[in-house]
């Protein structure tokens, strides 16, 4: 099988002298860095030494904006009216392009955190309000989706730079949502098992839900989570599998 596909990781999720995940270590593989912003998690520090390392690397940086929440670590929902959440993404992704331009590279892509994600990817009005606060900022911003939700259909609506994203860590449920993480199984902790899965995705160009469910869809990046347990580990097996299978790793 011959294609490029990114490999995108949520990081710079630590703050202070608290630290989550190995970013060094998972900026040595992946090829795109979705960096927290400050509300849920991260800090001025935290996204300039995360920002240094990608730009070092080479790796595509990426503004990853959520709910101001840093105790529930963005994963609670929010019932905030849609001005007041647009208006954050517009904060964050600002202070993700300053500290990017200071750090010597430049925000490429957005993807939403946590709760916020998952509310847009059922809500049409949310994700547009969301996404058109980021253009607003930067009418060039790559948007990543996640492949096959409401997402999709409202970057597609708008008409803008969009890349379809699927998770290599996570089960699905049949209309392309991810399995709450409070259920068994919805979560993946080892590249045995996710990267065949993905493997199979990228072959039948569908997401293939926990039930085995095809859902065809536009498949440009695969997320692996920094904060899960085992995470470099995970990211490492899984972009091994896909270069054995002549897949090449490329950022957006």
């Amino acid at each position: 099988m011959t294609r490029t596909i990114d490999l995108n990781a949520d990081m710079g999720e630590g703050f202070g002298p608290w630290r989550i995940g190995d970013d060094a270590a998972l900026l040595d593989i992946v090829s795109s860095a979705n960096i927290a912003c400050g509300f849920h998690a991260g800090d001025p520090d935290v996204m300039d030494k995360t920002m240094r390392l990608a730009v070092a690397n080479g790796v595509g940086i990426g503004a990853h904006p959520g709910f101001a929440d840093l105790k529930g670590f963005g994963r609670r929902q929010l019932p905030l009216p849609r001005d007041e959440i647009a208006n954050a993404i517009a904060y964050q992704l600002g202070a993700a392009q300053a500290m990017a331009k200071r750090a010597g590279g430049t925000v490429r892509h957005l993807k939403l955190h946590g709760a916020l994600s998952n509310m847009a990817s059922v809500d049409h009005a949310l994700a547009r309000a969301c996404y058109q606060a980021a253009l607003d900022v930067d009418p060039d911003t790559v948007i990543m989706v996640l492949a096959a939700t409401a997402m999709e259909e409202v970057v597609r609506e708008l008409g803008c730079n969009w890349a379809g994203e699927i998770f290599a860590d996570r089960a699905y449920n049949d209309d392309a949502t991810l399995v709450d993480r409070s259920k068994p199984g919805a979560v993946l902790h080892n590249a045995e098992t996710a990267a065949p899965r993905i493997l199979n995705m990228l072959k039948a160009g569908a997401i293939i839900s926990d039930n085995g469910k095809h859902i065809p869809c536009q498949i440009d990046t695969i997320c692996l989570h920094g904060d899960t347990p085992g995470a470099v580990k995970m990211a490492h097996g899984v972009r091994q599998h896909l270069a054995d299978a002549g897949i090449t790793i490329a950022k957006l």
